[in-house]
């Protein structure tokens, strides 16, 4: 039995997969049940409860082999990080109540930077209240997500222009589809490691060649442009963020840009993506039928 959380997001779903698929028995919490029903009617038992309630994560971990963690990531993050504090101290309290006998927790590139990280900051404050844990916990650092750009397909085919923070559009950042994040994930749990072990998956991409997936999947051409640094603040803000999430956001882009966010940190094992951006866009545009 392996406790997984965030079972109905795309990471902690296709972890759990992974684990049925090689045999396994899962756990899980869901504030609403219900909206977990396909899970249940895999076999998964579901427990309705929230990650910020240390005791019902506590209750859920009794038993397990293994668990998976994760801070469920808001589009935007408030300056002060409420959210990921109180998830971080769930999971403190929780572990100490109940310790697994092995723990992943899902982090991010550039986690282990103490400042000039934005968003990620949520991922840095995770690791620090968990990496003196006395069991085996592995952090796996994923790259960017590549389904975070499903939003701009339809605008990229009908604008020809895949527009992107990131810049310039022909150098590498790092990028990983989530099934390969709940590959490893699953991996870990099952197969097991000695100590604690940092790992950092996914694989250089350019905005180039997410513009050039983008055109093979939709059969229209697309191009990729950086959004210039002085329109980044009216961007985001027609892109739904609050103004107090703006700069979480765009310092994080900056980090990215400038190679302050990155992989190659000595000391992490390294696991390269093997899902392309066209197989993910293919995959959303064309779901299997049932």
């Amino acid at each position: 039995m392996y406790f997984i959380s965030g079972i109905t997001g795309k990471i902690g779903g296709a972890t759990a997969q992974q684990l049925l698929d090689a045999g396994h028995s899962v756990r899980a919490l869901a504030r609403d049940p219900q909206k977990a029903t396909a899970w249940t009617q895999k076999g998964v038992e579901v427990r309705a409860g929230d990650l910020t309630d240390a005791q019902a994560v506590a209750s859920a971990l009794e038993g397990v082999e293994g668990a998976f963690l994760m801070q469920p990531t808001p589009f935007g993050v408030s300056p002060d990080f409420p959210e990921a504090t109180a998830l971080n101290g769930s999971f403190v309290a929780a572990l100490a109540q109940t310790p697994p006998p092995r723990l992943v927790v899902l982090s991010s590139v550039g986690s282990e930077q103490t400042s000039g990280l934005g968003n990620i900051t949520q991922t840095h404050l995770l690791e620090a209240e968990l990496r003196d844990l006395p069991f085996p916990t592995a952090f796996v650092r994923a790259g960017a997500l590549i389904e975070n750009f499903l939003g701009l397909l339809e605008r990229a085919a009908s604008t020809g222009w895949f527009d992107s923070f990131l810049q310039p559009t022909d150098h590498p950042f790092p990028m990983v589809a989530t099934a390969d994040v709940g590959a490893e994930i699953a991996r870990l749990l099952i197969e097991g490691w000695d100590g604690h072990r940092i790992v950092e998956i996914g694989s250089p991409i350019t905005p180039d060649e997410i513009a050039r997936a983008i055109t093979q999947v939709l059969g229209t051409p697309v191009k990729a442009r950086s959004i210039p640094r002085e329109y980044w603040t009216q961007t985001l803000k027609t892109m739904g963020l609050a103004p107090d999430q703006i700069g979480n956001w765009e310092e994080m882009e900056d980090g990215f840009n400038a190679g302050w966010i990155h992989f190659g940190v000595p000391g992490t094992a390294t696991v390269t993506g093997t899902t392309s951006p066209a197989q993910v866009f293919a995959a959303a545009t064309n779901p299997p039928t049932l």
